[in-house]
């Protein structure tokens, strides 16, 4: 019984990676899909979210299972609870990545970003996919050092964001007001994704340590 239970916590680790390698293919084939106006992209990350939203759930079934069955306590209990943290912060990076895709979609067959902002929008793409790849890679080594590291990494896409507003609010930004909207858009749904992943950070370190990061709360 008691291995039971352990490979079923084992499953919510593995699970987790897996929503991590969905989540960064999600967002760089919304990357593509943004700056390439590919709109075949675009649809692949749109259809493929249920697939994140499935593991999601199954997380979640299994989260609840363990704890009607097992009863857990101190750190097992832990494991489970920010397990489904977790499991909640990949989904919505997920989301995130759906929404930059639609913005593609709309936009189609022209692209949605100003070919002077393409250069920042790459890079936000690039920066989101190391902090997704880095979020799997702590949880499956549960290594609450390299979790802290993330806070700071994401500092770097707070920077970009705010190098794409200033550019945007430039007095010579002549591109009107939809492209406006759909690179402040863009670039906020960026800055979101990178929150969750050190959201997912934090709260490995929570789960190995029993140490709170910080009480940062997440949008949607």
């Amino acid at each position: 019984m008691r291995d039971t239970y352990h490979e079923g916590l084992d499953a919510l680790s593995e699970r987790l990676v897996e929503m991590t390698r969905l989540a960064r293919h999600a967002i760089a084939r919304a990357t593509t899909a943004l700056l390439d106006a590919d709109l075949n992209a675009a649809q692949e990350v749109i259809s493929g979210d249920d697939e994140l939203n499935k593991l999601n759930d199954e997380i979640e079934r299994s989260a609840f299972e363990l704890m009607a069955r097992q009863q857990p306590v101190a750190k097992d209990l832990r494991t489970i609870i920010t397990s489904l943290h977790m499991a909640g912060d990949l989904e919505r990076m997920g989301d995130h990545a759906v929404h930059i895709a639609k913005i593609a979609r709309r936009r189609n067959p022209e692209s949605a970003i100003p070919a002077e902002l393409r250069s920042i929008v790459l890079e936000m793409g690039h920066q989101a996919e190391l902090l997704v790849i880095k979020a799997g890679e702590v949880v499956n080594a549960r290594d609450a050092e390299t979790a802290r590291e993330l806070d700071a990494d994401d500092d770097r896409m707070d920077k970009l964001r705010r190098k794409l507003l200033k550019r945007i609010l430039d007095p010579n930004w002549k591109h009107g007001v939809e492209a406006t909207m759909d690179v402040t858009l863009a670039g906020r749904f960026y800055e979101r994704f990178g929150d969750h992943a050190v959201h997912v950070a934090d709260n490995l370190v929570y789960m190995v340590t029993g140490e709170k990061v910080s009480d940062r709360e997440l949008e949607a």
